[in-house]
């Protein structure tokens, strides 16, 4: 095995294991919406995005349509094109236009921070062996949530569906409690959230252009409201 890339390999073991208890939630609650677990693991196979994910999962079972579903997944991962053109200083000369096609397509947040952490430029041997962990990972923990969505009791699904909503407020919640600029964009955006979901009229609006609106509107408050202050811990 080719040293760098078996170095890839384990510094995507710890991505790959957080992953796996995150992807098994999204397996649980594909399936108890009534997706196969094969469905499931397609879905998982061929996205890495557990925002995206999560949030194109009611917009195909509503029966949105792809320009939605389009527009939806561009507002959610449009950071990923950012950590792509950061990373593009780091790669070496073995990555080719082919390889960054093929390494964008596993490019989350903990493997840009892996990747851009490490000293002096990076391969595609590594990248590689970087981005193989995690899939697998992602990958079978939707197999174990999907599967075990059709044999665990119907109050341990309840119970367990709460596991991915729980992660993304520990994502939240830090940042929230010391930086201002995120407590002013996070109360936005549920307000905004709330006013869809109960305002006779707005509550029309599929939930796709919601996850829109909501997150470009509050994004855009927030660099009005302090646009000097939104990478300062204040």
């Amino acid at each position: 095995m080719n040293r760098d890339f078996g170095k890839g390999i384990r510094h995507g073991i710890p991505i790959a294991l957080g992953y796996l208890s995150v992807s098994f939630a999204f397996g649980m609650k594909a399936v108890g919406d009534g997706l196969s677990w094969l469905q499931a693991v397609l879905i998982s196979a061929t996205n890495l995005t557990s925002a995206g994910q999560m949030a194109g999962l009611p917009l195909m079972l509503g029966g949105a349509t792809l320009t939605e579903m389009a527009l939806t997944q561009l507002t959610i991962n449009l950071r990923y094109g950012l950590m792509s053109l950061s990373l593009g200083r780091k790669l070496d000369g073995s990555m080719g236009t082919l390889q960054r096609l093929i390494f964008s397509f596993a490019n989350t947040d903990e493997i840009f921070a892996v990747a851009s952490s490490q000293p002096g430029k990076v391969g595609k041997s590594y990248l590689y062996g970087l981005m193989l962990t995690p899939f697998l990972g992602w990958t079978a923990g939707t197999l174990l949530g999907g599967v075990a969505g059709t044999l665990l009791p119907a109050f341990v699904r309840s119970a367990l569906g709460i596991a991915i909503y729980g992660m993304f407020l520990a994502i939240i919640l830090p940042p929230a409690r010391e930086r201002k600029p995120v407590r002013f964009v996070v109360a936005l955006s549920v307000a905004l959230s709330l006013c869809f979901r109960y305002i006779p009229g707005l509550n029309r609006v599929s939930s796709g252009f919601v996850i829109i609106i909501c997150a470009v509107a509050a994004a855009a408050a927030g660099a009005a409201v302090y646009p000097e202050q939104g990478g300062e811990g204040s």
